[in-house]
């Protein structure tokens, strides 16, 4: 993986922090729930999870995450919703301190 890649990946995971999770009042990558990045010359994929099943906020989650990693990176996105279960331990350091949880 070059330069190149690596800052674009860390750029869209800096636009990612504006998607936040209305229920719990935290971005999703505080989170954890983007779990996997992938940019190609022509297109990106991501790989998202929910902090539930059956999280009522899913399908507006899921698109606001894809449009704005495609606005940043001036590229057709798509996203997939995986199968993953959450848990407190995704979530970024320091990131579970200011929710209580630990």
């Amino acid at each position: 993986m070059n330069d190149h890649i690596i800052s674009k990946e860390e750029g869209v995971r800096e636009a990612l922090r504006s998607v936040v999770d209305p229920e719990i009042g935290m971005n999703v990558i505080e989170l954890g729930l983007l779990r996997d990045i992938e940019i190609y010359d022509d297109r990106a994929h991501l790989l998202m999870i929910m902090t539930t099943p059956f999280c009522p906020y899913a399908p507006q989650l899921l698109e606001q995450t894809r449009r704005t990693a495609q606005n940043f990176l001036d590229l057709p996105t798509t996203i997939e919703m995986g199968l993953e279960m959450w848990d407190p331990s995704m979530m970024e350091e320091g990131a579970a301190d200011d929710w209580g949880l630990f």
